[in-house]
């Protein structure tokens, strides 16, 4: 197996459309780094602190995963991946040149649009490229490649801030949208060395759009892995969701910090996160997607639980450095479960239905967890997260012993 493990490591790096993937998000995740906290820095300069203006910028981001999420899975099964991938990146280059156009002889508001626009298009361009690593990438690899693809998130969950603040600070609110732009070119040009389009990725155009709908929710209600992992998405978001906005009050709260020590819990979840992503990439060939989901999603339950609990300041960022470790187990576990068991021409429908309630049932108890928390004090809150976690768990308790790959009864009800 250790002889394996470097071929295997020297196949993944050298895979053509591995490296083009890489490159290209490398370059978005800078360009969605510099517009987060350029536009959040921004908007609260403007507004003076405005608190609803500030949570506009967060409606811009995810309500489109309401929205086009599935309306961009459906589409991205119909398109072809390249293709769609290289058009979503140069119309957000071309989106920001109107942003530009707007502030100089209109409103500053006009920066709501700039997240507005690439979060819409990044629903039809993630799917696409999910398509295009179920069809170029190994099976045994795919795992492997999602480790990566995780690790390179986190690495920018602790470098997007400082490079975001640097360009805004440094250069002003024109510069920032201006290197949005860039970025977003340079994902398109990473993406020309992807393979051509296969003439079949154009998908099967000539079925009706609403047709190509119903068949994605047939499909998924029809697989035991993939109705298994809507649930655990529901648990999962329903319990994040719960102490999402709570970090703060644990803090000031429970632990008697100041507002600032925030930013040292980000700093610790953010290397947790890569060092977990690293030694992820290390064993994750060992062990079946699923047992990795299960055990990010126990570690971190009971890591809320705990964190609730704890009055001490040290035990506390600990157990937050354990859940940050935990996190890529749960991200690739995930990722991994649905190209395994997702044909190609479903990958984007399947992403399109699972991301909405995951997103959805999260948003459901933020709205909820100030009321809550009111109502039941800060550790219950946290106690009912960490169950909820465990409560997803045993819905895909029945999915270890399934080995991975797509279920027979999947593919011939699909058909």
């Amino acid at each position: 197996m250790k002889a394996s493990q470097p071929a295997s490591a020297r196949q993944l790096f050298g895979n053509r459309v591995v490296q083009a993937i890489m490159v290209s998000t490398l370059f978005l995740q800078i360009g969605i780094w510099v517009r987060n906290i350029a536009i959040l820095l921004f908007v609260k300069a403007m507004t003076n602190d405005d608190a609803f203006a500030v949570s506009l910028i967060s409606v811009a981001e995810f309500a489109p995963i309401f929205i086009f999420s599935f309306i961009g899975g459906t589409f991205a099964d119909r398109w072809r991946p390249k293709r769609t991938m290289v058009w979503c990146d140069l119309l957000s280059a071309v989106s920001i040149l109107g942003v530009l156009f707007a502030m100089t002889y209109g409103s500053w508001k006009a920066v709501f649009f700039a997240t507005l626009v690439s979060s819409v298009l990044s629903q039809f361009s993630q799917p696409a490229g999910m398509k295009l690593f179920k069809a170029h990438v190994p099976e045994h690899l795919v795992q492997t490649g999602m480790s990566m693809y995780q690790t390179l998130f986190a690495v920018f969950m602790i470098f997007g801030p400082v490079v975001g603040t640097f360009v805004y600070q440094s250069y002003g609110i024109e510069t920032a949208i201006g290197a949005m732009g860039v970025a977003f070119v340079l994902s398109a040009a990473s993406l020309a060395f992807l393979p051509r389009d296969r003439k079949d990725e154009a998908g099967k155009t000539k079925s009706h759009l609403k047709e190509d709908i119903k068949a994605g929710f047939r499909y998924v209600g029809s697989s035991i892995v993939l109705s298994k992992l809507g649930g655990g998405f529901v648990a999962a978001g329903l319990g994040l969701g719960l102490i999402q906005p709570m970090g703060i009050f644990l803090l000031t709260e429970r632990l008697g910090r100041a507002e600032t020590d925030l930013q040292w819990f980000l700093l610790v979840n953010g290397v947790a996160m890569i060092i977990g992503g690293m030694l992820a990439m290390s064993f994750s060939a060992k062990v079946s997607p699923a047992k990795l989901l299960a055990f990010g999603m126990v570690v971190d339950s009971l890591s809320m639980i705990a964190m609730g609990i704890s009055t001490n300041y040290g035990i506390t960022l600990g157990l937050q450095f354990l859940s940050g470790f935990v996190l890529p187990c749960i991200q690739i576990g995930i990722n991994t479960m649905i190209l395994q068991n997702t044909e190609e021409a479903f990958i984007g429908r399947v992403n399109g239905i699972l991301n909405p309630l995951f997103m959805g049932s999260m948003v459901v108890t933020m709205m909820l967890s100030g009321v809550l928390k009111n109502a039941i004090t800060l550790v219950p809150l946290y106690v009912v997260a960490g169950v909820l976690f465990l409560a997803g768990v045993a819905v895909l308790a029945p999915l270890f012993k399934l080995k991975g790959g797509m279920q027979p009864e999947t593919e011939q009800k699909a058909g």
